[in-house]
């Protein structure tokens, strides 16, 4: 196993995040009837040592420990850093009661601006038909700016059981994003940053 630079392939230092890459007898052969995804993916050599498996997840050693960091498609460069959607998820399972701890997304978007942090929350049953958006929304972005030194573009609270998960449970980042985009998202408030006015916005439609 090894640690590398995920664009350039070149080894990482110790303790440095990079892309993990495994071999052994473990590891499959690649794809069926993929060549070209299993010479990228299964058939990777650095310096001269290999065949490696890509394995897409991001990673460092520390002591002879392996510590994962999350993965290459949910990494965010806000603010010229890499950003972990865990590490901001895990902000808002604390900042508000309202918001249903274990149940929100954090993940980008690209727009006019660069790419920008969109937050989706799920709320509390109890706190719907009383929820009071700007606070809680407020409540998301102080959090997140004194925690994890970055501003919120946009946030959309929803319904509870609502936001995209896998059969496992797993919240789905990109499916998040899409609806997001479509507009599709069930949500019971939002707020998206006016660069000029900053001003809140509301849905009527409340439960």
């Amino acid at each position: 196993m090894i640690i590398v630079d995920p664009e350039q392939l070149t080894p990482r230092d110790a303790d440095q995040v990079g892309e993990i890459l495994v071999s052994g007898k473990g590891v499959g052969l690649g794809y069926w009837d993929k060549p070209e995804d299993t010479e990228t993916t299964f058939k990777v050599y650095v310096e001269g040592r290999g065949p490696y498996l890509r394995t897409g997840d991001l990673g460092f050693l520390q002591d002879g420990e392996l510590y994962i960091t999350g993965r290459i498609k949910d990494m965010m460069i806000l603010w010229g850093r890499n950003r972990y959607p865990q590490e901001i998820e895990a902000t808002l399972d604390t900042c508000h009661p309202a918001i249903r701890a274990g149940h929100s997304a954090a993940f980008s978007v690209e727009t006019e601006l660069g790419e920008q942090l969109i937050i989706a929350a799920e709320i509390e049953r109890r706190y719907l038909r009383n929820l009071n958006v700007e606070e809680v929304v407020n409540t998301i972005r102080q959090a997140i700016a004194q925690q994890n030194t970055v501003d919120v573009f946009a946030i959309v609270l929803l319904k509870t059981t609502t936001i995209p998960k896998t059969t496992s449970g797993k919240i789905q980042r990109r499916a998040c994003r899409t609806k997001f985009l479509e507009g599709s998202l069930d949500s019971v408030g939002q707020w998206r940053l006016d660069t000029e006015t900053s001003q809140l916005s509301e849905l009527a439609n409340r439960s």
